[in-house]
């Protein structure tokens, strides 16, 4: 007997160490098994409360380690302008990103959560980040790889800061320029923001050969999950008003804002967000037809579906009138991720009674998980969920503004050149006399970027961020025996008595973001058109127009002698002095029809009452010119 008890200990030894490894060893947390499989793993253990975090994303301020540990919150985010200290530095943000996480990472499953950000013309919220033109312009460019390389270098970016998840691409088709968003549309035409979908490989990486249609792909540590947004109809709005009501049968729908999204979903988007909007009086939060019955079901959408900020809340009217209705109705509707983003306990507290007394089905929750799992495995979070400094010298580097500085070039569209067309104006002379840079956004890198920079709605001055505003780039461009000068308004007499050899009038609008940029007159702002007047009456000049949109232009359209629409340029100003001054040709083209009135708003073309200033695809172009 004493013999055999020396085998029987290290069989029971052996069996309890089989067992140690057994408990330790989990399959979700194994990269080299299949994605379904790690889903699979992971959900069967995760209990209702689990479950439900997953779903939920909260705002960075009360987004505490703590609240994620306890509520086993699945995404977080920055809204405009929310930042961790004014002008924050990479490793700032990274230290703020990696704090948040570890809450998560000290979870039972030790789930990581994903951060996400308005990423929408280059790392926007960030000091010091390349801010590249805004879509509007980009659309003008048509030249989708050129858009593919803005998204590579905005993932990097944004990488640099510790965020994984990017809130872009707005693949609105504007078809109103009384939108206050029209900026964030590349055109009024689906075909140029469906190739201009290309910014989601850049985003996110290209989808190897093979790779399941509809499933979501990101491509690494220098990549993010992309966002296509909004779902759907946000750009077709009646008289242009945000979150409004489109107006459109089941074809038109279908057949203008339809397309960039089944472009998208093969390129492997990763995530929806549905938009505030109605379709024909059906608030898009609560439309299961559309979200799950076409975008899941019929397009096989496999990433998961985000609301917009609060924008369950906003299902009913007023807003959260009756939030747990809000909440069946958005969640039912097949909304995966709710953008809470600061009452995340009573959503949690709603949602769950609902799960438990069978108003909502345990099937809709594990829907949703499993996407959201899905995008967090696919992008390598669980394996490398905390940030380093590795990319943090690429936040506004020298290439990625000289990228800007290129878009800026290929996004201008030159409208008139000269009062007679054998008479050009442009190319400037580098070589002149005197020459008068005026007007209230020649030397304002804030109205230069628009909104959506440093804060929601964008400021004015030269202090927000690091760039060049277009008077800058104008005094490096010249010829040093050149003399420049700058005067934001001058009146009439002082113009005639300077004897300028031309002047350069850069007005426009000023910044702002979504509601607070609708407008129904779409008018240049004061003082810009008394500077138009001043100027152009006394001396040749050309006009740049800085603005989201076209604007009322043809009452004083005989007085100018140029005039070119730079859109919202951005950062690099040294791109629209490169173009005037004929280093390089303009080429741009319009994306956008430009309107002689509002009254013939909304006006696109193809309409059979199209009437336009400058028609879609209108853009003179010149050539480079040797400096002379």
């Amino acid at each position: 007997m004493a013999r055999c008890s020396i085998p029987i200990l290290g069989l029971l030894l052996l069996c309890c160490l089989s067992a140690l490894t057994e408990a330790t060893y989990s399959k979700y947390k194994d990269p080299k098994q299949p994605v379904n499989a790690r889903i699979r793993d992971l959900m069967k253990r995760m209990t209702l409360a689990e479950k439900i975090g997953q779903m939920v994303q909260i705002e960075r301020e009360v987004a505490t380690p703590d609240v994620m540990t306890k509520y086993f919150i699945g995404s977080v985010l920055s809204g405009g302008g929310s930042v961790p200290a004014p002008k924050a530095s990479a490793e700032t943000w990274v230290n703020l990103v990696n704090g948040i996480q570890k809450g998560s990472l000290s979870t039972r499953l030790g789930i990581p959560m994903i951060y996400g950000i308005d990423a929408v013309h280059g790392h926007n919220n960030v000091y010091n980040a390349t801010i590249f033109p805004h879509n509007v312009g980009l659309g003008a460019t048509r030249d989708p790889a050129l858009v593919k390389r803005i998204g590579e270098a905005t993932a990097l970016e944004v990488r640099a800061t510790g965020i994984p998840y990017a809130f872009a691409p707005c693949i609105a088709v504007c078809r109103d320029p009384r939108w206050g968003r029209c900026y964030e549309s590349y055109s009024e035409d689906h075909k140029i923001v469906q190739a201009m979908t290309e910014i989601i490989p850049g985003l996110q990486g290209d989808m190897p050969p093979g790779f399941q249609k509809g499933a979501p792909y990101v491509g690494g540590k220098g990549k993010v999950a992309a966002c296509a947004k909004h779902y759907l109809g946000d750009g077709g709005t009646t008289k242009g008003i945000n979150e409004n009501n489109t107006v459109i049968d089941w074809n038109g729908l279908l057949s203008i804002h339809m397309p960039a999204y089944l472009n998208s979903i093969l390129k492997g988007v990763a995530t929806v967000m549905v938009s505030y909007s109605s379709w024909n009086g059906k608030k898009m939060h609560a439309n299961q037809d559309l979200v799950t019955g076409y975008l899941k079901n019929k397009l096989r959408f496999r990433g998961f579906v985000i609301s917009d900020w609060e924008g369950i809340d906003r299902i009913t009217s007023p807003p959260k009138a009756n939030y747990s209705y809000s909440v069946q109705a958005g969640v039912s509707a097949g909304i995966d991720m709710i953008m809470v983003p600061y009452n995340f306990t009573e959503f949690i507290d709603d949602l769950t009674y609902q799960v438990k007394n069978n108003i909502i089905p345990m099937s809709r929750i594990d829907d949703a998980v499993k996407r959201i799992l899905r995008v967090k495995f696919v992008m390598g979070l669980f394996e490398n969920p905390l940030a380093d400094l590795s990319l943090a010298d690429q936040l506004g580097s020298k290439e990625h503004r000289e990228l800007a500085r290129e878009a800026v070039r290929k996004s201008l569209v030159l409208l008139k050149n000269g009062k007679y067309a054998n008479k050009p104006l442009l190319p400037l002379s580098k070589k002149a006399g005197k020459i008068l840079i005026a007007g209230s956004h020649a030397d304002n890198l804030g109205f230069q970027c628009g909104g959506w920079t440093i804060t929601w709605q964008g400021l004015g001055g030269n202090d927000l961020t690091v760039g060049t505003t277009i008077l800058n780039a104008v005094k490096t461009t010249v010829d040093p025996t050149t003399q420049v000068v700058y005067n934001e308004n001058p009146d009439a007499n002082f113009v005639k008595s300077n004897k300028f050899s031309y002047a350069v009038v850069v007005v426009g609008e000023p910044p702002y973001a979504e509601t607070f940029g609708d407008s129904l007159n779409l008018t240049i702002s004061e003082p810009g058109l008394s500077t138009i007047n001043n100027v152009c009456g006394a001396v040749k000049c050309v006009v740049v127009v800085i603005s989201g949109r076209p604007v009322v232009i043809q009452p004083y359209l005989a007085k100018i002698d140029a005039l070119v629409a730079a859109w919202l340029p951005g950062t690099e100003g040294q791109g629209v002095a490169d173009v005037l001054f004929g280093d390089y040709g303009f080429t741009g083209k319009l994306a956008r029809t430009w309107f002689k009135s509002v009254d013939q708003l909304p006006m696109n073309v193809g309409d059979a009452h199209y009437d336009p200033l400058f028609p879609f695809g209108f853009g003179l172009t010149t050539k480079p010119t040797k400096n002379f």
